[in-house]
């Protein structure tokens, strides 16, 4: 039976797909570098491990045949800590996943990472990471989808989508838990494997707007 691997853990969206791999018993282990966060996720096919992302992690990806990469340094970091995480990190991430052949890498990045210099914001260095990021799984040969949503918000879940950009900054945003029901459905789908998606608070089922044309 595959499993998977959710790295960012007890991150917002990371948290939110530990619950529901939790609820429905699907293989998982969770890579946290505080267990004490976890502490209120129980699962019988959950298993939880203490790791440092800024150390060597490659353990965490023995028997693993999927990865779910959502960690981010935070909005209350600096520069340095966006460099470790977000591109470091990740570019790690990848490394290992290759040595693993893992069949799957769904990797949570953001809107902007395209192109860091379109969009006018002050937060750069963290598009530039995950641009770089974002780059360096495509080429890698690690079968990938990559998603990134608009600015986060943490209202309800609305369960609709839409992978087309907006015309407005103000209609871009998207609930985290929408993001994280967005990656649960991309899981295990290997049809998906090398596409980009932006995602965004939208109208459409997942199903209608992820899943390729015939």
């Amino acid at each position: 039976m595959s499993k998977t691997l959710i790295i960012g853990a007890s991150g917002q969206i990371g948290n939110i797909i530990t619950q529901t791999m939790a609820q429905t018993n699907e293989p998982a282990r969770a890579l946290v570098r505080d267990k004490s966060k976890l502490s209120h996720i129980t699962g019988k096919q959950l298993e939880v491990i203490e790791m440092d992302l800024e150390g060597d992690f490659s353990a965490a990806f023995e028997g693993i045949d999927r990865v779910i990469f959502t960690a981010g340094s935070g909005a209350k970091t600096g520069p340095d800590k966006t460099l470790l995480i977000d591109l470091w990190a990740a570019k790690k991430a990848v490394d290992y996943a290759k040595d693993a052949q893992v069949k799957q890498f769904i990797l949570v990045s953001s809107i902007g990472a395209d192109d860091p210099d379109a969009l006018e914001s002050n937060i750069k260095p963290y598009l530039v990471a995950k641009h770089m990021a974002d780059d360096y799984l495509i080429k890698s040969g690690v079968p990938y989808t990559i998603v990134r949503p608009g600015p986060l918000t943490n209202d309800k879940s609305q369960g609709k989508i839409t992978i087309k950009r907006p015309d407005s900054r103000a209609e871009m945003a998207i609930p985290r838990a929408d993001v994280a029901k967005a990656v649960m459905f991309i899981l295990s789908k290997d049809n998906l494997n090398g596409k980009v998606f932006e995602l965004f608070n939208g109208t459409y089922d997942f199903d209608n707007v992820l899943v390729p044309s015939a």
